[in-house]
């Protein structure tokens, strides 16, 4: 009997995992997902998407209808999530996953990345002005983007997901410290925070694929390692040295909340010539590498988000 038992356990062990093989298969990212993205969000008809202008409303609405089609809803009574940033009128995109299981749906898994950049410069190169931002941060836009059509479409989420895209980072972290502090203000009841912040280009010369800023504040790059299977997330000292933890939109979820948030990037600056800069085009991205790495990313996200308890806990405090 016990034989008989073990051998059932096995098979639908066997079961459990092919059928999330067979998820993963259908819903992967495409080359020409990432791509239609990325061109459409740095194209010159966005003008570098800059808070405030014409160019960051094409760009949220792009993400609103991409958001809808995966069956996301917004999580406020309309996807913008509206500020101000001084005269300007601002707003972060923000859309809402419901999780299947009955308790685990009450913790929330926030995946974010800002989605506007620094718009027009003073500066001709080239002939150039339009500073378009592609892997600065159409790329995090981009995986997030993907996260919600894996997740919107396979509903294997236990996890409540929210998924934020934020405006006004490139005027000081605007967007995502109004969120946070309104998500706060609402007693969410955040799990973990995962932005992700220039993912277009890889890195040359490292073990690993992605950097985690902030890494030795939490166990977050090594349980996301067990869940994918092999060393994808890291430690870089250029992000250690330039304390990038605190420079981006991760940031703001760690200080309201005091629970790991930090930045998922395969750039520290030492790998992209471009950043900031008009050269920041979508025909420098390497899609074949962002594809791979966004499929790697799933079953990282999945395992973290399906896990029965928390596993990702803050090692130290970075106050």
């Amino acid at each position: 009997m016990k034989r008989i038992l073990l051998g059932l356990a096995v098979f639908m062990v066997f079961i459990g995992n092919a059928q999330k093989s067979e998820t993963m298969n259908t819903i992967a990212v495409s080359i020409d997902d990432i791509k239609a993205t990325v061109s459409f969000l740095a194209s010159d008809n966005i003008n570098g998407r800059d808070t405030g202008s014409d160019g960051i409303d094409k760009a949220a609405t792009y993400i609103e209808k991409q958001l809808a089609s995966f069956e996301v809803k917004p999580y406020y009574e309309t996807y913008r999530d509206h500020f101000k940033v001084k005269a300007l009128d601002a707003y972060n995109v923000v859309g809402f996953l419901e999780g299947n299981d009955p308790e685990l749906k009450k913790e929330v898994v926030i995946i974010g990345a800002h989605y506007d950049h620094i718009g027009l410069r003073a500066k001709v190169v080239n002939g150039d002005t339009i500073a378009n931002g592609a892997n600065d941060n159409a790329s995090g836009t981009a995986t997030v983007l993907a996260m919600a059509k894996y997740f919107g479409k396979a509903k294997t989420n236990k996890r409540s997901i929210i998924f934020a895209l934020f405006s006004a980072e490139e005027m000081g972290l605007k967007g995502s410290k109004h969120l946070a502090e309104r998500l706060s203000n609402e007693k969410l009841n955040m799990y973990t925070m995962i932005n992700y912040e220039m993912m277009g280009v890889p890195f040359t010369d490292r073990s690993y694929q992605a950097m985690i800023t902030g890494y030795d504040l939490s166990n977050m790059g090594e349980v996301l390692n067990d869940h994918v299977g092999k060393e994808l997330f890291g430690k870089s000292d250029e992000a250690v040295k330039y304390n990038l933890f605190k420079r981006s939109d991760n940031y703001a979820f760690y200080t309201q909340f005091k629970k790991p948030a930090q930045t998922i990037s395969t750039c520290d600056l030492t790998n992209f010539d471009f950043y900031h800069h008009v050269d920041d085009e979508a025909d420098k991205m390497d899609y074949d590498f962002m594809a791979t790495i966004i499929n790697d990313l799933f079953p990282a996200m999945e395992g973290m988000i399906n896990a029965p308890t928390q596993e990702i806990k803050m090692n130290i405090s970075n106050d």
